[in-house]
């Protein structure tokens, strides 16, 4: 099952705090991906900050974005 992500928030040490369409709240580690040639610019702390939702999904300025499946499974629960 797919699930959009209805809101990020961007935490410290390039961490999105993600809310998906079902309520559940998990929080994505950018940083394994930040060397891959599309996520370089991500590497700005201001301009990763930039992150807002579109389509569903996190999206950056310059048609940067990621699968929201890749968000919703690698991503970590958190504690309720």
């Amino acid at each position: 099952m797919l699930l959009d992500v209805i809101a990020v928030e961007t935490l410290p040490d390039y961490r999105l705090l993600l809310t998906f369409e079902n309520n559940e709240q998990k929080c994505f580690d950018m940083k394994p991906y930040l060397n891959a040639t599309v996520f370089q610019p991500l590497k700005n702390p201001g301009f990763f900050k930039l992150a807002r939702i579109d389509y569903g999904t996190v999206t950056w300025p310059n048609e940067i974005d990621i699968a929201p499946e890749t968000l919703y499974e690698l991503s970590l629960a958190l504690k309720q």
